[in-house]
């Protein structure tokens, strides 16, 4: 178990954390964040920490990196979100898009995606949810239907997010219909700008916005399919337990929880509702608790060793803290700070809109509690 960090880790931090301190950045990533249901455009944000190096440092220097370990990229992760950065596509377009390259993509398409999006100047989004099949991939109905020497696909995804402004999307598509529940499932990465491709925003409370992707048989080379045809799912089953580190929603816990007390120092010290300083107390507990395994798993990742049992854990933990903070810690601001619109107030007004989704995303709570429930029963069974 990790309880903290090497001299050289710390030192790492300490550079990145000068390094997003600049006051280009913060004016960069304040006019990115998103208030009171406005989704402004990221990407010049993320186009000045590509040109500081920052959003990929653990990629292959070939592939536009640094050559650092993963560890130290999740360091990065973390100063980013505590200097107030818009997280959303760094963890679509590198966290996941990005880490499917290096997993399964030909060298031909890491050298052709990976050096524009480390430069901060190529964006993705993820295409698995479907309108009648939520996060169940098992029921994916979007089809790739060979053509010639590429494919057609069609279908409808749902609540992708910051699709409007990335340039293509990682698709999960049946390429043989019929084969089983979770076979026959290939993945793609399909141009956004494409012909037949229809994208649009679903209504909604958060600032940051959902959206639908339309796919009228978009056509899509064969040098854009990733990964062997027909074995998406062992794919997607792998890089799901890499998402669900934890450390991206503890960092939203930490940030709201930090906002939750700013509110309550610059209020009146008889309004601080009874049995709330003993829940914030619980809540500094159980957020150590969360950076601690976090950690466990991402130091595993970074050794090839990924703990499905550990990540369910972890996202599942986290994701509940992360919402129950943002639900409670919504009373906290006076009527004034309300009304004046102060930092903390905006900040946990917005957490409130987004903790709703924060346990469906990357796997909701119930399949989550089913990993784990399903690592008892085959302990009991003696596997």
């Amino acid at each position: 178990m990790r309880f903290g960090f090497t001299e050289h880790q710390e030192r790492f931090r300490a550079d990145v954390r000068n390094t997003l301190r600049r006051p280009e950045v913060q004016a960069a990533a304040a006019a990115a964040t998103g208030a009171f249901g406005v989704e402004p455009d990221a990407r010049p944000l993320y186009r000045l920490l590509g040109e500081l190096c920052l959003l990929a440092v653990h990629w292959p220097v070939e592939y536009g990196g640094r050559g650092r370990s993963l560890t130290d990229a999740a360091i990065v992760a973390e100063e980013m979100v505590r200097a107030g950065v818009p997280d959303t596509l760094h963890v679509n377009t590198v966290q996941i898009v990005g880490q499917f390259l290096l997993m399964a993509g030909s060298e031909e398409q890491k050298r052709r995606y990976l050096p524009s999006i480390a430069r901060g100047e190529s964006f993705a989004s993820v295409l698995y949810t479907e309108p009648d099949a939520g996060s169940d991939l098992g029921s994916l109905r979007t089809t790739a239907e060979a053509d010639g020497d590429g494919y057609r696909i069609t279908g409808t995804k749902v609540f992708s997010l910051k699709t409007r402004f990335v340039d293509f999307g990682l698709c999960a598509a049946r390429t043989t219909p019929g084969a089983g529940t979770y076979r026959g499932m290939s993945l793609f990465l399909v141009d956004l700008r494409a012909p037949g491709v229809a994208v649009s925003v679903i209504p909604g409370i958060g600032d940051e916005h959902f959206h639908r992707v339309d796919l009228d048989a978009v056509v899509v080379p064969g040098a854009d399919l990733l990964g062997p045809r027909d074995e998406g799912w062992p794919l997607l089953n792998e890089a799901l337990a890499i998402e669900r580190t934890g450390l991206d929603y503890y960092l939203k816990a930490e940030r709201w929880l930090d906002a939750a007390l700013e509110a309550l120092v610059d209020g009146e010290p008889e309004a601080v509702p009874s049995g709330l300083l003993e829940q914030i107390g619980r809540w500094h507990g159980a957020l150590a608790a969360d950076h601690v395994l976090a950690w466990e798993v991402l130091t595993g990742i970074a050794a090839d060793r990924v703990d499905q049992v550990a990540t369910a854990v972890a996202k599942y933990h986290s994701s509940e803290l992360a919402q129950a903070i943002a639900v409670r810690a919504a009373d906290i601001p006076s009527p004034d700070q309300r009304a004046d619109r102060t930092g903390a107030a905006v900040t946990l007004e917005s957490a409130y809109r987004e903790a709703p989704g924060l346990t469906l995303s990357a796997g909701t709570s119930e399949v989550m509690l089913q990993l784990v429930a399903a690592s008892f029963d085959s302990i009991g069974q003696g596997d």
